[in-house]
């Protein structure tokens, strides 16, 4: 049987398509980026899609069947043509290539390093600020563990601001002993700086070093008589010590990442343990639902997107399989290290043991599904049961209006899929056609946005819930109806609980509310839902308010920015200043000139 060309990928398209390396797009009817890929000759791997006959439910498959358009990038090499490649899937996101999720956040630790007074601080952003961060920690009691030791080891300072004044009363912090109070000058820099570095030092995994030197430090402070300060080194190694017991200890020296996939029929788990000072300090895993390409080509793509992300690169990597881009990702990684990184497959000793701790780590993934999901089965049971629903519903979203006194209104939409936050499909609504308090009209407005969404890109939940009673259910249920999508949708209502009565649940055409006991896994599940609505609209109401409270009249010009406007507030010394200054004075402040002062001087002046 003769094999049928792709309609994009033809004869007459491939004759144009270089035999050199380089990147190529494939992109849908829509015109978006649906898979990046890199090759060592475009046309020899454009060729293979082209004449490919694999069963109509593969990946590649489905894949090809979406392509409408086709797009090739040269390169010079093929190290060029793999930085190029994680390029494009960082802008693009296209949905065919390996991206590694874990639907978690973790936190870092940072220190401040790029201040004159260090902090040791907890974020879940890492910034290209200048400071040192440490982590992501998997898990937080772990990693609040490691701050609260260093908190007793080192007590640096822990206001919030980044540079700090004299004080003429200490804080409470430094009345306990926590800190070592700068504000106060009672600690000289060095001294402040040899803390920081010993933050550094264990976060680093040098915690042997820092007791050798904390020991020799002991010494020297005892034979200077000087017990107190003595004492006080001699607790922070016992505190060390403590800490040292509980590490694993790994058996390689080498800073090393290991990575192993372990595959369950077409979902595939990446595990990485990550070692550095022979210590194991943390661990990952990703799970790939149905990822495109052979077991070493997917674990090559998650290797360049692990690292591709932010993540520390050692100097060696373990592979629990020989990839054919191992030395070419080498030589990629060298280049973000800054030295040498050596890429190898693990045969026997610490690294084979090390391979089979990740492999372990990895197929515990698949068992936590699987018990999700039998969890969500029984879940969905219930709510089928107890909900007198046509279906199980696969995807639940909820809904909440909030607002204060009518001002900063807006509508929360959080997802759940199969019981587990789908964080990629939350929604902030800002109300656009109406003023003052109105829940029922908010309501209405955010519905009426989320359903003409849902038609165009048909993806409606199974449930939609609503937060409130039957008056919220009834705008709901018009505007359901009034997009012609009864059947497709069901739903439901939950009240807050008032005066002891409990939670209670609401459905269409039914005339009593549902009370389920206080301890019901359905209802506490349901107020889950409806509480993680509620804590995504705060974040969003925090965030509406602080940009309100450091708005400015000069946010309100075109041309001025940050930068600009607290240019114009440094020279000047106030917006009251800049009101009275005239144009020519407004125009001597760098970065304004002529035609800018202007601007600023009509629309801060201006009558209305």
């Amino acid at each position: 049987m003769v094999k049928k060309h792709h309609p994009i990928i033809n004869n007459n398209f491939l004759k144009g398509v270089s035999t050199g390396p380089g990147v190529y797009l494939m992109s849908d009817k829509a015109g978006t980026v649906i898979y990046v890929g890199k090759a060592r000759s475009l046309r020899q791997r454009l060729t293979s899609y082209a004449r490919w006959d694999g069963a109509a439910h593969n990946k590649t498959t489905v894949l090809l069947s979406r392509v409408s358009g086709v797009e090739t990038i040269i390169t010079h090499t093929e190290k060029e043509a793999l930085i190029l490649e994680a390029t494009l899937i960082k802008k693009h996101r296209p949905r065919y290539n390996v991206i590694l999720r874990d639907d978690k956040t973790y936190p870092y630790l940072k220190v401040s390093v790029d201040e004159d007074w260090p902090r040791l601080l907890v974020t879940r952003r890492r910034l290209n600020d200048g400071a040192r961060y440490f982590g992501p920690y998997s898990s937080s009691s772990s990693m609040w563990a490691t701050v609260k030791l260093l908190n007793n080891l080192f007590p640096l300072r822990r206001c919030k601001q980044k540079k700090i004044s004299a004080r003429s009363r200490p804080c409470l912090n430094q009345q306990m002993k926590r800190c070592l109070a700068p504000c106060m000058g009672k600690v000289s820099f060095g001294h402040y700086r040899q803390m920081v570095d010993g933050v550094i030092m264990v976060l680093e995994g040098r915690s042997q070093q820092l007791k050798k030197s904390l020991e020799e430090e002991m010494a020297s402070l005892a034979g200077r008589l000087e017990f107190e300060e003595a004492a006080r080194c001699r607790d922070r190694i016992t505190a060390l010590e403590r800490t040292l017991e509980k590490q694993v200890v790994a058996g390689v020296m080498i800073d090393t990442d290991v990575f192993a996939l372990v595959r369950s029929a077409v979902s595939v788990a990446i595990s990485v343990l990550v070692l550095r000072h022979g210590i194991i300090s943390g661990h990952r895993s990703f799970f790939l639902a149905d990822p495109l390409g052979s077991d070493d080509e997917v674990l090559a793509a998650s290797v360049c997107r692990y690292y591709d992300d932010g993540n520390e690169v050692p100097r060696q990597l373990l592979l629990d399989r020989e990839v054919a881009d191992g030395q070419l990702i080498g030589q990629w990684l060298a280049e973000h290290r800054g030295g040498v990184v050596k890429v190898r497959v693990p045969r026997r000793g610490d690294g084979l043991r090390l391979m089979e701790m990740a492999r372990a780590n990895g197929r515990q993934v698949f068992a936590d599904r699987e018990r999700q999901k039998k969890s969500w089965e029984v879940l969905a049971a219930s709510l089928v049961n107890t909900l007198q629903l046509a279906r199980s519903p696969e995807r639940i979203e909820c809904l909440d209006i909030s607002n204060l006194g009518g001002q900063h209104a807006i509508g929360s939409l959080v997802a759940f899929a199969k019981g587990a936050k789908d964080k990629v499909n939350y929604r902030h609504y800002r109300i656009r056609t109406l003023e003052g308090p109105d829940d029922y009209g908010m309501m209405a407005e955010v519905l009426g946005r989320r359903f003409r969404r849902g038609q165009e890109k048909d993806d409606l939940p199974g449930l939609l819930m609503v937060d409130g009673g039957k008056g919220q259910l009834g705008i709901a249920r018009r505007l359901l109806a009034d997009f012609a999508l009864e059947g497709r949708m069901e739903l439901v209502g939950i009240a807050k609980d008032k005066k002891g009565e409990g939670e209670k649940l609401y459905r269409p055409g039914r005339k009593n509310s549902i009370l389920l006991p206080s301890h019901s896994p359905l209802l506490l599940f349901l107020m889950k839902v409806r509480d993680e609505s509620h804590r995504y609209g705060i974040t969003c109401h925090r965030a509406l308010r602080r940009k309100k409270t450091f708005w400015s009249e000069l946010d309100g010009v075109d041309g001025i920015g940050p930068a600009r406007k607290k240019n114009l507030l440094r020279v000047m010394g106030s917006l009251k200043r800049v009101k009275e200054a005239s144009v020519d004075q407004l125009a001597e402040v760098p970065g304004i000139g002529p035609e800018l002062a202007q601007s600023i001087h009509d629309k801060l002046n201006c009558p209305s």
